[in-house]
């Protein structure tokens, strides 16, 4: 982006930082006095700056809108990086006296410090596009497309364009530009744009709740979509079925993954992104949300040399991110570890990752069968979606092999006997059952305006009576003092968390390790539901609604996010608003 090499070898820290008379007099005499007048040799050397010779791949909201755009447009200035309190300028002419005052006044009033950067009309022009928000990419797009600037690509189809410039030749591709760009700053995982009875209406998930962001005009809609299939290499002409496709873009150094997703509607076609973070998508165990007897027992399961983990929970609730969590503690040199995923979501270095395929006949359970004759430690099984699938994995862990996978179940005990529905033997998966885990995801409590808040004495009781439940070692090991009493919190909402006063999710479990006792009830019960259960409060295992409460007391989450999640089952009363 900068050119280093002509950087300013007289720049100091006080230069231009403002302090002084102003930026105009530190650019055009010299910082130190000297006797004498100075060659012209000396004077430009001394006010040489660094140049900027191609345009920044993003800048952000906060930081372009640190210059109003008419000032920038007036005096040729523009922000377009900071750095702590250091910002960079853009600068047409950077010795303009009256952008010098302009850029002093900026300086003092926002408390920054001020970096030069010499830059052409060409690049300058092209930053100034970075204040055009969505709406103002809608109008430019609008226009466009009644002047008939704009590919009818419904009907040329695709042209050969490379991705960079797919995305920067019209007001339409730059409007997708800023929508994703928004979504990614958003840090939403998804991106829906779907369309209703007047008009295309956008809208980010962000931390499992969708938001709408944006509403499309209904004649530019359609054009957006075309756009977004192109990126993904899919079929512009076909809207008559659902396709599937991936695209990746680079933001801002970070290469990000887009998995791409098209259904017919009754008023035309939807499309979701669901976005991949590559370099941020694998979280260590323990920051996800798993602590005390539950953290030890998962780390005993995983240990093992044989035997199968499940995670079960609805679609949504972190179950990928955990397993992948797993195998990243087991990622090394002397494991073959092999997995079979639908989709891939993060690649990670040193996994055999296998994307199934239905469609050609490459299913969960004829790669299971492959990957058996791959020579691995550890496999991975996306989902057990059917009885083959299921039968193939049991046989796998009985054979000296580290299976993990999933099951679509509301409760971690009610995989058991799913599995004995599906056809498996009672004796087979007692012998091969290590661990089931539930888990959900609730949404955190925003640190930057998290707060205590008073809540009735009677939801404290329900409270109090339920963790009073849980043994002293297990709180001990949660690091809760219940002596010292209990306080709640929430987020009264700021900036940083958009005013909802939650950002970001922490997950709650209930894992439950399958000991002998367990095993017998498999075995001559057929996993009875009710006696795992009463195997599971002897064994004094957190349940989910538990693991959510002791969250609400170490001020993580809030008595709404766990009972909504749990679908109200902590049976507060309706005070809990209050």
């Amino acid at each position: 982006m900068m050119n280093n090499d002509s950087q300013n070898t007289n720049k100091q820290k006080d230069d231009p930082a403002i302090s002084g008379k102003s930026i105009a007099d530190d650019f055009s005499v010299s910082l130190k006095k000297e006797s004498g007048a100075a060659t012209e040799k000396n004077k430009e050397k001394k006010i040489s700056i660094a140049v900027l010779n191609e345009l920044p791949a993003k800048v952000k909201n906060d930081v372009i809108n640190l210059i109003p755009e008419e000032v920038a447009r007036k005096y040729k200035i523009a922000a377009f990086e900071k750095k702590g309190n250091l910002v960079k300028i853009a600068a047409v002419d950077p010795q303009d006296i009256n952008a010098l005052n302009a850029l002093r006044f900026v300086a003092e009033k926002e408390e920054i410090e001020l970096d030069i950067y010499q830059t052409s009309e060409g690049i300058f022009e092209d930053i100034l596009n970075f204040y055009s928000g969505p709406s103002e990419m809608i109008k430019k797009a609008v226009t466009s497309f009644k002047q008939g600037n704009v590919d009818d690509l419904e009907i040329t189809g695709i042209k050969k364009t490379s991705e960079k410039e797919i995305l920067k030749d019209a007001p339409l591709a730059k409007l997708v530009q800023v929508v994703i760009s928004h979504a990614i700053e958003g840090k939403a995982s998804d991106i829906h744009i779907e369309p209703m009875e007047g008009d295309y209406r956008v809208r980010f998930r962000v931390d499992g709740i969708l938001h709408v962001s944006l509403v499309l005009p209904k004649e530019i809609g359609p054009a957006v979509i075309s756009r977004i299939k192109i990126l993904a290499n899919l079929k512009i002409d076909e809207k008559r079925k659902p396709q599937d496709g991936r695209f990746r873009l680079n933001n801002e150094g970070k290469d990000i993954d887009f998995r791409v997703s098209t259904l017919p509607v009754i008023d035309g076609e939807k499309v979701v992104m669901r976005i991949l973070d590559k370099e941020g998508g694998v979280a260590n165990i323990e920051s996800l949300g798993l602590v005390g007897e539950a953290l030890e027992n998962m780390k005993l399961a995983i240990r093992e040399t044989y035997g199968m983990i499940l995670i079960t929970g609805p679609t949504g609730s972190g179950k990928s991110t955990t397993l992948y969590a797993l195998l990243k503690i087991l990622n090394s040199e002397e494991r073959n570890i092999v997995t079979l995923e639908d989709p891939i979501e993060y690649n990670i270095e040193g996994l055999n990752q296998s994307q199934i395929k239905p469609e050609i006949g490459y299913t969960f359970a004829s790669g299971l069968r492959t990957i058996l004759r791959q020579d691995p430690n550890v496999i991975m099984v996306g989902e057990i979606r059917d009885a083959e699938t299921a039968e193939l994995a049991v046989h796998a862990a009985l054979t000296g092999h580290l299976m993990f996978s999933t099951l679509h179940t509301n409760t971690a005990i009610g995989a058991i006997p799913r599995l004995i529905v599906m056809g498996i033997e009672p004796f087979l998966l007692s012998s091969s059952l290590r661990l089931v885990v539930a888990q959900r995801l609730v949404r955190r409590i925003c640190e930057d305006c998290k707060e205590k808040k008073e809540v009735p004495d009677s939801v404290k009781k329900k409270v109090m009576e339920e963790i009073s439940r849980i043994s002293k070692e297990e709180l001990k090991k949660q690091g809760l003092d219940l002596e010292k009493g209990i306080d709640f919190y929430h987020g009264k909402g700021c900036d940083k968390c958009n005013g909802t006063g939650l950002k970001g999710r922490v997950a709650i479990y209930e894992v439950i390790p399958v000991n002998e006792n367990v095993k017998n009830i498999i075995t001559e019960k057929r996993g009875n539901e009710e006696l795992i259960t009463k195997e599971r409060d002897a064994l004094g295992v957190l349940t989910i609604k538990q693991d959510g409460l002791i969250k609400i007391v170490k001020g993580l989450t809030t008595i709404e996010e766990v009972e909504r999640v749990t679908e109200g089952s902590i049976t507060l009363s309706e005070e809990n608003d209050a």
